[in-house]
């Protein structure tokens, strides 16, 4: 539905286009700026920006926790953003259960679902846990490998409700008390420590696939 609507109403298309436009630039007063812009609805676009990220965009989700605890304060933002990212989650959740695994590739990528395995085959069960607390995960990539296993849904909210919690804390208080080069200095070191370990996991499935292929050769 969410899908149809992008495609068939230009200015649905354009409204989203634009909200991930605005996120890709890793700059949180942009971020709050454009939030802002929308006056007493901006609680409401900033809930449905978070559960579009989490569907379909590889944008770290701590910017908008970051804007959410700037504009409506440490607490109020901190709800905002964890009740916005569980209802991401619990649709990423369905719509993988519901259309399996080439249309969760086809919304994110094989290679990042492929990364997803490798966690859920080393923690098993506590993957869910594991992988909400750590900021380089993407939350939509987890939710999605999550829907793909047997896994209860009810198991797999409460893990995330638990492990994204500390996380949502942590990132709204320094969105709330934080403010100019320190901020920027913790967003880019949050990106810079995101990129290295999504890099050391890609390297880490690639030595794997060339040792598989090695073994089949001998």
């Amino acid at each position: 539905m969410l899908l149809g609507a992008y495609y068939l109403i230009p200015s649905i298309n354009k409204n989203i286009n634009e909200a991930f436009s605005t996120i890709s630039k890793l700059d949180t007063k942009i971020v709050i700026a454009y939030l802002r812009s929308y006056g007493p609805m901006a609680a409401v676009v900033s809930f449905i920006l978070m559960v579009l990220q989490s569907i379909a965009a590889p944008i770290p989700a701590f910017l908008i926790t970051l804007s959410n605890a700037a504009i409506f304060g440490w607490v109020k933002g901190a709800i905002l953003s964890w009740s916005s990212a569980m209802a991401g989650a619990a649709l990423c959740f369905f719509i993988a259960r519901a259309l399996g695994r080439d249309v969760v590739e086809k919304l994110t990528s094989k290679g990042a679902m492929e990364s997803v395995d490798v966690f859920f085959e080393k923690y098993g069960k506590y993957t869910i846990l594991i992988c909400r607390l750590l900021p380089f995960v993407s939350f939509d990539f987890v939710s999605y490998g999550a829907g793909l296993t047997s896994m209860s849904f009810w198991s797999f909210f409460v893990a995330t409700g638990i492990g994204q919690l500390p996380a949502t804390i942590v990132y709204s208080y320094v969105g709330g008390t934080l403010t100019g080069g320190a901020q920027k200095l913790f967003v880019g070191l949050l990106t810079l420590f995101a990129l290295s370990i999504m890099i050391g996991i890609a390297k880490k499935i690639y030595n794997d696939k060339q040792e598989k292929k090695q073994k089949a050769n001998v």
